[in-house]
């Protein structure tokens, strides 16, 4: 397979290399380079045959490292993932309205309901801070999560920022 020419993007490089794979080409604009196979976010959009990969949950990055690794047919390098140890005995009873869906995807992984109304947390992505501004009520805490932008580039470190600032707002004593 070393002849094939993968086309990889910044935000899922470091997921090629768990994955064993050593030889790519990373561009911001995969169509522009002339390339076999796509390694994308699945929410990336492009015309290239391309795999697509999720890296916003722990268990999201260890799927996408092992569907490589199968489908590349090579060996993971050995890696850690410090999934938070974290109780979510209680978390079921924290209703939060969230925005976005890479913030549903952690949030429903950490335990917590999400509702549309009657909620006591607003989990939303910096990005969307000046569209939800209406919505905060006096009795509802907001918690502003980074967007890709402004996160480590690296996924698991990236998730790990993440997961502890919901857990540092959200898994409070109720």
């Amino acid at each position: 397979m070393s002849s094939m020419r993968i086309v990889t993007t910044p935000m899922c490089q470091r997921i090629l290399e768990l994955a064993g794979i050593n030889d790519y080409i990373v561009s911001s604009n995969p169509d522009k380079i002339n390339g076999d196979i796509t390694v994308t976010l699945s929410e990336t959009k492009t015309s290239s045959r391309s795999i697509k990969i999720k890296l916003n949950t722990f268990s999201q990055i260890t799927e996408s490292v092992k569907k490589l690794t199968e489908i590349f047919e090579t060996t993971p390098l050995k890696y850690e993932i410090t999934n938070l140890i974290y109780s979510k005995n209680n978390n079921e009873k924290i209703k939060i309205k969230v925005y976005s869906n890479f913030l549903k995807e952690i949030v429903e992984d950490m335990g917590f309901t999400i509702v549309h109304e009657n909620y006591d947390y607003i989990v939303y992505p910096d990005y969307m801070k000046d569209k939800i501004l209406d919505e905060i009520k006096d009795n509802v805490k907001v918690v502003e999560v980074p967007s890709h932008k402004n996160a480590p580039s690296d996924p698991i470190k990236r998730a790990e920022m993440r997961y502890n600032i919901l857990e540092r707002n959200l898994c409070t004593k109720h």
